[in-house]
């Protein structure tokens, strides 16, 4: 799990199939699918559930496992970037950028 699975399975819960989730996120339909197959595979639970199109259309969504581990990430995430705040601070405040003119 990273931050474009993260994103890719938000993009999926918002727009309810892996098709347009690619689409959004200007990958192929192929890539998501893969990435989907992937995460679903490496989890001990499915983290989406899909159905094939046809003349009803088919649709993804995430399943209950899959907004748990997303959400999960996600604190995961805030949690981190607050314990680096001071060292993250310090490291930027001393970078050496050219000033825009």
């Amino acid at each position: 799990m990273g931050p474009g699975k993260a994103d890719l399975l938000e993009a999926i819960d918002r727009c309810g199939s892996i098709s347009a989730a690619a689409k959004k996120m200007g990958m192929s339909y192929r890539r998501a699918w893969e990435l989907v197959d992937v995460m679903n595979k490496c989890f001990k639970q499915p983290l989406v559930s899909s159905s094939p199109g046809g003349p009803h259309g088919g649709g993804a969504q995430l399943t209950e496992f899959g907004y748990l581990i997303l959400q999960t990430y996600r604190n995961l995430v805030a949690k981190a970037v607050i314990s680096t705040a001071t060292e993250f601070d310090l490291i930027t405040s001393n970078l050496n950028l050219p000033t825009p003119t």
